[in-house]
């Protein structure tokens, strides 16, 4: 009964939080229908720092930065709600919608088979991959029943083919179960989110046009492979030796990009 009790106040302590949570979005919303933008922006940050990361609230948030014009801004905060929510269509389009705007084109980076599994592994979220395996391997266990213990030919042959067809796609689906998961955690892809930004040969600002590798604009997604801590003039600074497609590779100053 004290349980009951216990389960019962829980319940009712995280609904009123969760009420006391909604008024503050529905004013960021409110903004948001106000054409007050950078409120809304302000009062989301604030949100999602108070009550941590969800894919609706990154999703008002990328909108919110594309009625404001940074479309980097905007890119990130889609590309972190797919993150948290990979099959949510509305944030897929809107991410291709404003990366359809931005001023580069990077060329292909990786490969074509590790792109396309990388693609197929983001479409859902790992948990879900993971239940679909679990889903799976019931089945096998079921299909291998049938095969044991039927004495129905055609059953035992349904129970022998299907186990094995069904326990090679549970291997299937944990694998991209495990590599969804290791997108969602990743911290090496960046979002530049200054207007624009000079890449340079070396980690440090460019000396002369001779060490500059190339201009990239906000927006643009870029792969983080190293790190370096580079001091000019006693003033400190971090680089990040990036990839930008698969011919291109610089360095670029850590402030000028966010991590997704």
């Amino acid at each position: 009964m004290k349980n009951i009790l216990f389960a019962i106040l829980l319940l009712i302590g995280a609904t009123s939080l969760r009420a006391a949570e909604s008024p503050l979005i529905s004013q960021a919303d409110s903004a948001y229908n106000a054409d007050d933008f950078r409120q809304a922006a302000d009062i989301y940050l604030n949100v999602i720092q108070q009550q941590g990361p969800s894919a609706k609230l990154y999703y008002n948030l990328g909108n919110t930065y594309y009625r404001l014009g940074e479309m980097g801004n905007a890119i990130l905060s889609y590309e972190r709600a797919l993150r948290l929510d990979p099959s949510d269509d509305d944030v897929r389009n809107n991410l291709a919608f404003v990366n359809a705007r931005i001023t580069d084109r990077p060329g292909e980076r990786g490969t074509f088979l590790g792109n396309a599994l990388d693609a197929v592994s983001a479409y859902m979220h790992s948990n879900t991959w993971a239940w679909v395996a679990f889903s799976l391997f019931v089945i096998t266990l079921v299909a291998l029943m049938a095969y044991l213990f039927s004495n129905i030919i055609k059953v035992r042959k349904l129970g022998f083919f299907g186990g094995i067809l069904t326990f090679m796609a549970c291997c299937v689906s944990l694998y991209f179960s495990f590599r969804s998961a290791a997108i969602a955690m990743s911290d090496d892809a960046a979002i530049i989110t200054v207007p624009s930004t000079i890449l340079s040969t070396t980690p440090r600002v460019p000396q002369d046009r001779s060490q500059e590798a190339m201009l990239l604009h906000e927006g643009t997604k870029v792969k983080i492979l190293d790190s370096v801590k580079s001091t000019t003039d006693s003033i400190h600074s971090l680089w990040y030796d990036v990839e930008v497609d698969n011919s291109h590779r610089a360095w670029i100053n850590a402030s000028a990009v966010e991590k997704i």
